[in-house]
């Protein structure tokens, strides 16, 4: 920015001049400093009259440039004269009582009256209420003892930079890795600006930690942290060397440099130490070199091993690891295989990697094992370990894996949106476990359905889920206005993807969902979009304000859920009602919506029990491998009236069907994940709103 040197100039004019200085200015050197300008544009006055609606002159009033401290107050007989060039173009008139007003001027005009309103008595300032307790909520006193994936985490902005040019702002986070640290779960991701904190995996607080040198830096791309005694350690990926950062208070923000440049070109970095005392990095992401282990200095992080290769991807022999939205090969490029991550259980080390693409809804971790912490490594024959291409929530890959407060196991994994932009994504939370042979699995059967958090402990992975169906599946939506082209059954078709908007952001635009009848609802999450947003990095003022009513007739409502006086951002706000709900119709009113964004959301889901009967073993299940290409394997059932979606279950052994697909509202599924060489087991459960079937036979291939 130029400096100025002030002739009487209206502010703007000024400015227009400092960004123009050197077509409407002339440069003028004094004594040290040479950064002043002397405008030259022609000067002249504006004059007028101000007026009330009646016509009669108002005296006192001030006539303004918008945006500027030239100023000229009437007299008398309402008259004014306003200095002006022109760049000139906007009037702000205001006068106490009077609505402001604000007028555009052609430059050729040189006299201008103003006729001002009675003011509406309409206030600019948010109002400010106490939210109130009711049976189903209260605010004083939340009792979280669920979670529903994406985590409710206040995400943070892209910086503005390429990336959010076309489609504008958006959320991201991925990368993710969890640890435990003086009594709570530390969460770590990517472009965070700091970490997420928590002590039942439910309710997640931010603490900063940022590191930045330049406003579209990303320094904690695909962070690794690590404990040592007392001490967290924290560093970002490059391939030029970051510092290395540590902190005994890490939510105060108080850091040090431990190294002021790490030695390894250490992209998707984690560091083990091992029950000995030893330290190992793991790092690498590529579509031609495999990822690497070291050992490295426990003082200043330099290697001190050879360096090993760990693995490579073979999508020829793993059908999984093939590059595509469906493992379909679409894409010329050669599969990625990134975020190395290790952990040890039972004196064996489990070294996880992501493939083929954080972008694909296939994107999933998966395992080699060995007997040392630098191989040689065995590929898992139950691979991949986290999966989840069906549902609401897409994709679990490059995450990591860690014991919660009470020595229970959970995988954080990469969730795919890559709507705005392919680097658009979320963060999913999953049970994991090791079975009684070692083979380590994580469970993503209804893992976007309400699931027991980290405050009970709870063994087997699968008894993690609640039991709460899903009520809002293809439902009836009935909305205040809507923006554009974006329809409102975008918010009950249980896709991530696509997103309704209002026509504004303002209080008291609304969506109502039609459940079909009275229905038990236990939990309602509801999530948000960016739609006309302008945000970018991180704020403290984002968040949502909205009340959520109930009715059995659609007439008659009941405030369930108050967050009118809400200031946390919550993304994707997950309420777990605190009594059982029977109602018909759940609508949402927006009191507040931050960034100047319209009120948008991109599904609003459901959760809880009808009445009625379960839906019968599911029919006619078939799986037809490929003869030409064993990765590759059609799935078929007979469709059930009685059934919204269906969980198709698979695994290398009929007991231990680990891996789940889910499919709503088709009766087929096109599935190339599987390993030539391994025999598969198969069987399916279908779903309605009151619960699940029986499983059907397990059908090898």
């Amino acid at each position: 920015m130029k400096r100025i040197l002030l002739l009487g100039l209206a502010t703007n004019v000024l400015t227009a001049l400092c960004i123009h200085a050197a077509a409407d200015s002339v440069k003028v050197v004094k004594g040290q400093v040479s950064d002043y300008y002397i405008a030259v544009n022609t000067q002249y006055h504006v004059t007028g009259v101000v007026c009330d609606d009646a016509g009669r002159p108002l005296e006192g009033a001030t006539v303004m440039w918008l945006y500027s401290p030239c100023h000229a107050t009437t007299d008398a007989q309402g008259r004014y004269s306003l200095i002006a060039t022109d760049h000139d173009k906007n009037f702000c008139v205001y006068y106490p009582g009077k609505a402001m007003h604000i007028q555009e001027r052609k430059p050729a005009e040189r006299a201008v009256n103003f006729k001002l309103k009675k003011a509406s008595g309409k206030s600019t300032a948010l109002p400010r209420r106490k939210a109130q307790a009711t049976k189903w909520w209260n605010p004083a006193h939340q009792t979280t003892r669920t979670y529903c994936n994406p985590l409710n985490i206040s995400y943070n902005y892209e910086p503005y930079n390429n990336n959010t040019k076309q489609g504008g702002s958006f959320r991201s986070s991925a990368d993710p890795m969890a640890l435990t640290y003086k009594g709570e779960n530390l969460l770590f991701s990517t472009n965070q600006g700091g970490f997420h904190y928590s002590k039942n995996l439910s309710d997640w607080e931010f603490a900063t930690a940022s590191f930045q040198r330049f406003p579209t830096n990303d320094d904690q791309c695909a962070p690794a942290a690590w404990v040592v005694g007392d001490t967290l350690y924290y560093t970002g990926s490059t391939y030029e060397g970051l510092p290395i950062w540590y902190s005994t208070s890490p939510k105060s923000g108080r850091w040090r440099q431990a190294v002021e440049r790490n030695t390894l070109p250490t992209w998707d970095p984690y560091v083990f130490l091992d029950d000995d005392g030893r330290l190992y990095e793991y790092y690498g992401s590529s579509n031609e070199f495999p990822l690497k282990a070291v050992q490295i200095s426990r003082d200043d992080f330099t290697p001190i091993s050879k360096i090993h290769d760990i693995m490579m991807l073979q999508p020829k022999q793993h059908g999984w690891e093939r590059f595509g939205m469906n493992n379909d090969d679409e894409v010329t490029l050669a599969p990625f295989t990134e975020g190395g991550f290790m952990t040890k259980h039972g004196g064996k080390y489990y070294f996880q990697y992501g493939a083929p693409g954080t972008e694909f809804p296939v994107y999933a971790d998966g395992v080699y094992v060995s007997d040392s912490p630098l191989g040689p490594f065995t590929y898992q024959k139950h691979n991949p370990m986290s999966y989840k291409p069906g549902g609401f929530v897409q994709g679990v890959g490059h995450g990591g894996t860690w014991a919660d407060l009470k020595g229970n196991y959970w995988h954080v994994g990469t969730c795919m949106l890559s709507l705005k932009y392919k680097f658009e994504r979320r963060i999913g939370l999953y049970p994991t476990a090791f079975d009684s042979d070692g083979v380590m699995y994580c469970v993503t059967a209804f893992g976007d359905y309400p699931t027991w958090n980290g405050d009970h402990d709870i063994k087997n992975p699968a008894e993690r889920f609640t039991g709460w169906m899903l009520l809002s599946y293809g439902k009836d939506v009935k909305v205040s206005s809507t923006d554009s082209t974006l329809t409102a059954s975008s918010l009950t078709d249980e896709n991530m993807r696509t997103y309704w908007s209002a026509k504004s952001g303002d209080a008291g635009e609304w969506a109502q969902i039609d459940l079909g009848g009275e229905r038990t609802v236990r939990a309602i999450q509801l999530n948000y979009y960016d739609h006309k947003t302008v945000q970018h990095n991180r704020a403290n003022d984002i968040y949502y304000q909205y009340q959520i009513f109930a009715s059995t007739d659609g007439k008659n409502w009941d405030l369930v859920v108050d967050k009118s006086d809400n200031d946390r951002d919550a993304p994707h706000d997950y309420i777990e009602l605190q009594a059982p709900l029977t109602t018909r119709f759940i609508k949402v009113v927006n009191l507040h919506m931050p960034s100047s964004g319209y009120f948008c959301l991109s599904q609003i889901r459901v959760f809880g029990n009808a009445e009625g009967e379960k839906p019968a073993p599911v029919k006619g299940f078939k799986v037809k491998r490929d003869k030409a290409d064993a990765r590759n394997a059609m799935i078929t059932w007979q469709p059930q009236a009685d059934a919204y979606g269906y969980n198709v279950y698979y695994g290398v052994e009929p007991g231990k069907l680990y891996n789940c697909i889910t499919v709503n509202g088709k009766n087929e599924y096109d599935f190339r994940g599987l390993d030539l060489g391994t025999t598969y087991y198969f069987a399916i459960e279908a779903l309605n709103e009151v619960g699940r079937s029986a499983m059907s036979k397990i059908v090898k291939q």
